[in-house]
């Protein structure tokens, strides 16, 4: 129950904060941005990558695009994307619902500089219809989040 997990995590670590859930599917940052009033950029969309051995999430604004030289001199080596089900394995939550909250073991998560233009970001929370508004710089100091420039 992903979405479970993210509530226990935010019970826990920021009770403050709120789940949205909403009737549609806000599984894209299209549909994520519409369903909660925002210009897409703002939705804080989360990547699963491997490099080498190492899983990690990447968190970006919306319409933010991996530069791959950027994430090579930052990481060493190039980045891998996940596939659907290594997703779930690794995150316990599903493509359009994956998020840096609730995790069912640690990872080192990155928040991507092009983040920073927003005071306040919607990543989703564990489902395809659910979501967070947070403080841009809450949200890395809640998941131990390094700031990286590895996007376009």
């Amino acid at each position: 129950m992903s979405l479970e997990s993210v509530r226990a995590f935010l019970g826990t670590h920021a009770p403050d904060i709120e789940i949205i859930e909403t009737a549609e599917s806000s599984s894209t940052v299209a549909l994520a941005a519409e369903a909660h009033g925002v210009e897409p950029a703002q939705i804080a969309k989360t990547i699963c990558l491997r490099v080498g051995d190492q899983m990690m999430l990447v968190v970006a604004g919306g319409t933010a695009r991996l530069d791959n030289r950027k994430f090579k001199d930052t990481f060493g080596a190039k980045g891998r994307m996940l596939d659907a089900e290594e997703v779930v394995a690794v995150t316990s939550h599903p493509v359009g619902g994956v998020c840096p909250f609730g995790l069912p073991s640690p990872l080192p998560i990155y928040c991507d500089i092009s983040l920073k233009r927003f005071d306040e970001v919607v990543p989703a929370a564990g489902s395809t219809n659910s979501a967070v508004r947070i403080a841009t710089g809450r949200l890395a100091e809640l998941t131990g989040a390094s700031w990286v420039d590895v996007c376009q």
